[in-house]
């Protein structure tokens, strides 16, 4: 059975352990050991080990200091990095907030699929080269593009990567990542550049931003939201231990799919599916408008099946990301507050949606001809 009250719990008591240690983060003394969900970041007297999603230990030493014993070539990275590809647009807005942006030479989407200026910069510049679609790199382009590091959700390619000698961090893990680890990561990225201190500062930015959502939406009524998507094949959902989902129970809300363990975008079964979608409020689709979400009507005609979510219906909401919502981890405060704002307009008036766009029932008519 469903427990609104047990899901709404859970989160909070997660962050407690986060909010208690804002003292101690005040002295702006950088921890020589700092655990970061399944990532960590241990300060040694010649180098710093960091251990990366898929469990792996790699060396940061100085530039043109000694390698330490016991790491092969590819398992040492010397910082601070100057050239990095990245797979995931969140690694690159994580640059952004540290002011690495320009350090971006190799992405796995092109040009046109970049919706944030800096990305677009990049690539007119010439300093930034597509790489390849994410499940077909090509591993010359990345050799050309003579990076120090290689960010990737893909553990596949770490063995060519290795005969090539391009150092690679795995960012992804075998579960979704949680609220705390997502606002935290910045801190395991950050030693590679040497911007500890600015990490510092984007990660007290976002802790405060959830202070305040959890102030605002204290002792509001509990909406039902849901996080997925009906696909031809697939029905994939946000897990209960994802992100989306801790911050939705922080904010005094109701995730429908807070029993659900395991990645991120897991799939489930469609009964399951449209069981949830019945009793929900809110429903956020990981459609995009270019890809299908302009209205309600529009979204059930992608699979009728949808039509059966009660969101899709007058009764409620719709929600679909923008195109530069993926690629905005430098504004995630923002972000998080729109999420918050968009449960509970009522604690945020006038909240101007920037992330996010409501879908209405029906396309608009198009103009006639005059």
């Amino acid at each position: 059975m469903h427990t609104p009250r047990l899901s709404f719990l859970l989160p909070v008591l997660a962050l407690l352990p986060l909010f208690a240690a804002c003292k101690d983060e005040a002295k702006d003394k950088t921890p020589d050991f700092l655990s970061i969900g399944e990532f960590s970041v241990n300060r040694k007297a010649a180098y710093t080990e960091v251990r990366d999603g898929a469990g792996r230990a790699l060396a940061l030493v100085p530039r043109g200091a000694p390698h330490p014993a016991g790491f092969s070539p590819a398992m040492v990275v010397e910082a601070p990095v100057r050239r990095v590809v990245a797979y995931r647009p969140f690694e690159t807005g994580i640059l952004k907030a540290l002011g690495e942006e320009e350090s971006i030479v190799g992405v796995t989407y092109p040009r046109d699929k970049w919706a944030v200026d800096y990305m677009r910069r990049g690539f007119d510049e010439g300093r930034i080269a597509f790489v390849g679609d994410f499940s077909r790199v090509d591993y010359e382009r990345i050799k050309a593009q003579h990076p120090d590091l290689v960010l990737t959700w893909d553990p596949s390619i770490v063995p060519m990567m290795d005969s090539l000698g391009i150092p690679t961090v795995v960012t992804s893990t075998p579960v979704a990542t949680c609220l705390n680890t997502h606002i935290r990561f910045v801190e395991f990225i950050a030693p590679f550049f040497g911007k500890e201190a600015q990490a510092q500062d984007y990660y007290r930015k976002l802790r405060a931003a959830l202070e305040s959502i959890r102030a605002r939406t204290r002792g509001m009524p509990q909406p039902k939201a849901m996080w997925g998507d009906i696909f031809e094949k697939r029905v994939l959902v946000e897990p209960g231990n994802a992100w989306v989902s801790e911050l939705i129970g922080l904010a005094q809300s109701d995730y429908l799919f807070d029993d659900v363990y395991g990645t991120s975008c897991i799939e489930i079964s469609t009964e399951r599916f449209l069981y949830s979608g019945k009793d929900a409020d809110i429903y956020f689709t990981y459609r995009t408008p270019d890809r299908g979400a302009t209205s309600k009507a529009a979204l059930a005609r992608t699979n009728p099946l949808l039509a059966r979510v009660r969101p899709l219906g007058p009764e409620g909401r719709t929600y679909a990301p923008l195109p530069h919502y993926a690629q905005s981890a430098d504004r995630l405060d923002e972000i998080l507050t729109e999420i918050a704002a968009i449960l509970h307009p009522q604690a945020y008036p006038g909240h101007e949606l920037r992330f996010f766009v409501e879908l209405p029932d029906e396309d608009p008519a198009p103009a006639k001809d005059r």
